[in-house]
């Protein structure tokens, strides 16, 4: 039995190494494990789709018991190729402008046979959640109001002479409700911000305790 809860504390560690992103190959030499024990066990963590947050939580007890009552055969061909291409998605939409829709165009484009649209986000999702495991955070109601400028400009029309703007994207959110408010601003300067934030304030019919800017300039030059 001792042996079972040593490889489930070393099969742990396997799974978090995954998650940051090292090789199978690196995993197997660092923990002195075979690579076709590795291969297993994360073939296995995906099959179950969680994240290493919640399998941290696991006593190793749990864990064997876990991993014994799922088999490598749930993980298909196409699923793994869809996990294979999560990387290179997961970089393209730090971009300005791109989705998970022209994400998924490019992929089927690719693999005219795979997963359709609502599928495709559901497992990205889930694939996300594991890879990238979030701190929960818990906000008060009226604590406090969130505000930034989306990273995108948008453009406008001025009715009279027909010239196109640019202009500014402000969100405001709650971050008790997610309760949002956005408006097109001018531009980013102190004038502006003040304004937008106070439209923000009467939309929401209240002020809360704090306002929290995203480093933006604007809002923290005296």
């Amino acid at each position: 039995m001792a042996n079972k809860i040593t490889d489930m504390s070393k099969i742990r560690k396997a799974i978090k190494f995954y998650c940051n992103g090292k090789s199978k190959l690196f995993i197997s030499k660092y923990l002195s494990l075979s690579r076709n024990t590795v291969k297993k066990y994360i073939s296995l963590f995906e099959v179950l789709g969680l994240s290493f947050e919640v399998i941290s939580e696991k006593t190793d007890a749990e864990l064997e018991l876990l991993f014994s009552h799922t088999t490598v055969e749930s993980i298909s061909p196409k699923l793994q190729t869809l996990h294979n291409f999560f990387p290179k998605m997961e970089r393209e939409l730090k971009k300005v402008g791109v989705t998970v829709q022209h994400m998924w165009e490019q992929y089927v484009g690719i693999n005219p046979d795979g997963y359709r649209s609502s599928q495709f986000a559901h497992h990205y999702k889930v694939w996300s959640k594991r890879v990238n495991p979030v701190m929960h955070m818990n906000h008060k109601a009226g604590d406090k109001m969130y505000v930034d400028y989306a990273g995108k400009t948008l453009s406008i029309i001025d009715k009279d002479t027909g010239e196109i703007k640019e202009v500014q994207f402000f969100v405001a959110i709650l971050g008790a409700s997610q309760y949002t408010y956005a408006e097109a601003s001018i531009s980013q300067q102190k004038e502006d911000f003040v304004t937008s934030v106070e439209n923000a304030m009467r939309f929401f019919e209240g002020t809360p305790a704090a306002i929290v800017p995203d480093n933006l300039k604007s809002a923290v030059i005296k």
